[in-house]
């Protein structure tokens, strides 16, 4: 067995984190750049020092999760979900998965508030703890406000010391949770689930595990968000159909 074949069993056994489930190539690699800069020399003895430090455990966790987010990224796509959410009834009970950092969810809300006057809930995961705990606070850079229309500023946030924080009043909407999606039960019952530029980084087996069981999480006539790289190939396969570019809804 490789090195690498080991540490990723090894690294299952105490993490419950399955690398087999990623593509080989581009996990491998990172993670042999980041065992490189921080001066190990093999796969046993990265993985020996995983178990002794917090910090090169984080440092791998964070290889696992990009955590790349951006406030109302696409904004023309967050309109035409919008749009498609106005047409539904009830409370909106949403799921942003791999949300990272939080700009999803907050934008989903800002976007429900101001757009939808119902009810909603937003299930908000992410597999870094590290990531959900900036999530919880809310508090973001200036540059990362950049996308940010200005009265979204004005109505949704408060600024402070050059940095802007989301209401309090929005974020009791919200409930951030670790969860793997490889691994971990899926909630049910929503009428939508975003989940963008994560599905890229999973093996083909891994992707239609996670779109079978979006599928499953989504209530009939649910939709399914994802990222500009992710478009769904035979989306019937999962009981989906696409009604926007990089939106589904579940039909089946």
């Amino acid at each position: 067995m490789s090195q690498y074949n080991q540490f990723m069993l090894d690294f299952y056994h105490y993490c419950g984190i399955d690398l087999r489930r990623y593509k080989r190539q581009q996990m491998e690699r990172r993670l042999t750049t980041l065992m490189q800069r921080l001066e190990y020399s093999s796969f046993p003895e990265f993985f020996n020092a995983i178990q002794n430090n917090d910090g090169v455990l984080r440092a791998v966790m964070d290889k696992l999760t990009i955590n790349v987010s951006e406030f109302f990224r696409n904004p023309d796509r967050w309109d035409s979900l919008t749009d498609l959410l106005t047409a539904q009834s009830g409370t909106i009970r949403a799921w942003s998965a791999a949300c990272s950092t939080g700009e999803e969810p907050y934008t989903l809300a800002i976007l429900l508030e101001d757009k939808i006057s119902r009810p909603y809930h937003i299930t908000a995961t992410d597999l870094d703890e590290n990531a959900l705990a900036a999530a919880k606070l809310g508090i973001y850079k200036s540059h990362q406000m950049k996308c940010v229309p200005e009265h979204y500023l004005n109505d949704y946030f408060s600024e402070k010391d050059s940095t802007w924080q989301i209401s309090n009043r929005y974020k009791r909407h919200i409930e951030f949770s670790r969860h793997n999606l490889l691994a971990d039960p899926y909630p049910r019952n929503q009428d939508l689930v975003i989940c963008r530029n994560v599905l890229i980084y999973f093996t083909d087996e891994a992707k239609a595990h996670v779109l079978s069981e979006f599928s499953k999480a989504l209530k009939f006539g649910g939709y399914l968000f994802v990222g500009s790289t992710e478009q769904i190939f035979s989306p019937q396969t999962y009981g989906f159909k696409i009604v926007r570019p990089f939106i589904y809804q579940k039909i089946d």
